[in-house]
């Protein structure tokens, strides 16, 4: 079993109020957060969250909610869910963060599971949710919201919890909340976060004050941040990579800038300027092929320019990665690439970003290399919720495309004897609530995590394959790693979203979702006509033309991993379809379900032949 652990780190146990009233006490920034109103951006300083919360927690205390309880949030991206999240771990509670994506009927499980007994919702959309499902959570106390009004079934806005607590407050009960918060303990619940999962219903992922508080101090180790960075947070809170990205922020003095929802992502990024930012490899994704269809849509000394700077760029890229410094000729080219081309790009994200964070999902190297030589890094991660959630990450001074970097200081990482990634250390949850045989299976009698990954350890660096219950065996017992074809195939500009399948079949093949932009485009060129996508995709030159694009992608694979046959789809996977997880995970179990009937005549039609 081949192992690795980091560097020493920050050895005593801490909780996440220790960290809130530290900040408060030395930090006076007056855009604490950023929130978009009226227009424009407008700045809370550390002085008014401290009011905020102070105020929020003295409400709470007045509904009689009290230590050990669980209380949910339910809520998008904003100050609020800040304010909420401070308030109930200063009382020493833990809360209960609610993907704001999910429909009625999936948070019933959560509530009912965690027994919650108060929920924040953020305004009519989601407390209609609750409106729907109350009946069927009887422990459920309070729904307040953060809207001004109350919508049917709220029964408090955040407003009214505020000023239940300025009725109450004297400098005697600020004094005696505070020592509470500073007495809980660094193995106090923190907060429940159901996970996502492919498969079955949510587990309820047990995190303490200190896996979190571990998180942020180590990061700050690895991580270099300055008073003048700000961070432009767009990822769900409910999911704990935003989460912790922001308590890290929090305890650096680093400004949060909440982005008004993910599509206005763009937008913000103008507005905000941020120097940092954290998301997944679909927002990098995109981007890519933005880059890609701005370039080829341009004519043809516009294309020659893209493709030269690119050229150069790469060339650039490799010196600089290679540890080497690039000098004369190169030097020259690659400055005057980033002046004709590049520069646009990196005005795109406001002309002032330090590096992009990437976790939650597999990054394309050649994605991640793109970005690099166009002078935007890409610090890719790795960590899991049960992890707290960083297991290891590039950084700065560590850097290496196509890995996840090397393990955080005193984590530890294993590689098991079929390639699972296993980790230990302060980093791995408390357990799954209510759910002790879960816990047994997926933490060892040694403390061992399992965390279902299957990777290798290359001179320090974590390399990430694929899932483990994701690898596909062929009928003729050939293994295969589906998410890096499935990687390579997505940065085709005529491809949105592709999943391998073939587990026990005789060949894999692929569902994929076309980039109907450029699709629609190219067909447009080629005099076809067509008056529904629907049409487009029974057409043997379209299904020709995707044929290709695929083939390109997979070139170089082995001949037992190349997909023969594939299908195309209308309609990209959805969360509400229970197609993807709230993180934009392939439910690889259900997609194979649900088009049972498209995938098998994919085989019958090649028995067919074979015949």
């Amino acid at each position: 079993m081949l192992s690795n652990s980091g560097r020493s780190s920050n050895s005593v146990p801490g909780t996440l109020t220790e960290l809130f009233f530290e900040v408060l006490d030395k930090f006076h920034r007056d855009d604490a957060y950023q929130v978009k109103r009226d227009g424009t951006y407008q700045p809370i300083s550390h002085a008014e969250v401290r009011e905020r919360v102070t105020l929020l927690a003295l409400g709470l205390q007045e509904l009689g909610v009290t230590r050990g309880d669980r209380v949910a949030i339910l809520s998008e991206n904003r100050p609020e869910w800040a304010f909420a999240d401070w308030a109930c771990l200063s009382l020493g509670m833990a809360d209960v963060p609610v993907y704001p994506t999910l429909p009625a009927a999936q948070i019933t499980h959560i509530l009912m599971n965690s027994g919650s007994v108060a929920i924040f919702v953020s305004g009519d959309a989601q407390a209609g949710k609750i409106e729907e499902i109350r009946s069927q959570v009887p422990g459920l106390r309070h729904v307040i919201t953060f809207a001004n009004t109350k919508a049917a079934g709220v029964d408090h806005t955040l407003a009214e919890v505020e000023a239940m607590g300025a009725a109450v407050d004297s400098a005697e009960r600020r004094a005696a909340w505070k020592s509470a918060a500073l007495a809980v303990k660094p193995n106090d619940l923190a907060t429940l976060i159901y996970t996502s999962g492919t498969t079955g219903l949510p587990k309820g992922v047990m995190l303490t004050h200190d896996n979190l508080y571990f998180n942020s101090r180590t990061a700050l180790t690895v991580l270099p941040f300055t008073l003048a960075d700000v961070a432009l947070s767009f990822l769900p809170l409910s999911h704990v990579f935003e989460r912790s990205g922001d308590y890290l922020f929090w305890t650096a003095g680093v400004s949060i800038a909440y982005a008004e929802s993910i599509d206005t992502v763009p937008l913000n990024m103008s507005e905000v300027r941020p120097t940092l930012c954290m998301s997944v490899p679909r927002l990098y994704e995109k981007m890519y092929a933005r880059v890609l269809e701005n370039a080829l849509s341009g004519g043809s000394a516009k294309k020659r320019i893209f493709f030269w700077a690119r050229e150069v760029a790469d060339k650039w890229a490799d010196e600089v990665l290679a540890g080497r410094k690039p000098g004369g000729w190169l030097a020259m080219k690659y400055s005057l690439a980033q002046k004709l081309v590049f520069s646009k790009l990196k005005e795109r994200t406001g002309g002032r970003l330090r590096f992009f964070v990437s976790g939650g999902a597999p990054l394309a190297p050649e994605i991640n290399k793109f970005f690099y030589a166009a002078g935007l890094t890409i610090l890719e991660g790795y960590g899991l919720t049960e992890t707290s959630p960083v297991i290891s990450t590039n950084t700065p001074a560590a850097f290496r495309i196509g890995t996840v970097g090397r393990p955080f200081p005193n984590v530890e990482v294993s590689i098991a004897a079929d390639g699972e990634v296993l980790s230990r250390g302060r980093h791995i949850m408390a357990g799954y609530y209510q759910n002790a045989d879960a816990t047994k299976e997926a933490i060892n009698s040694d403390g061992w995590f399992h965390t279902g990954d299957i990777g290798v350890l290359d001179d320090g660096y974590l390399r990430i394959t694929d899932r483990k219950k994701d690898i596909i065996v062929t009928a003729g017992g050939k293994n295969i790693a589906p998410q890096p074809i499935e990687n390579s195939i997505k940065t085709n500009k005529y491809v949105s979203q592709a999943v391998m399948i073939g587990d026990k079949r005789k060949f894999p093949v692929v569902l994929v979702v076309p980039n109907w932009d450029q699709l629609e485009r190219w067909a447009g060129r080629k005099n076809i006509i067509w008056t529904q996508r629907s049409q487009l995709l029974e057409m043997p030159t379209i299904k020709a033309k995707m044929e290709k694009e695929v083939a390109k992608q997979t070139a170089g694979l082995a001949k037992f991993e190349a997909p023969k046959k594939i299908a195309l789809l209308e309609h990209d996977f959805s969360v509400e379809r229970g197609e993807l997880t709230p993180t934009l995970k392939v439910k690889r179990r259900v997609i194979d379900k649900d088009y049972k009937a498209l995938i098998d005549s994919l085989y019958d039609s090649a028995d067919a032949r074979m015949a």
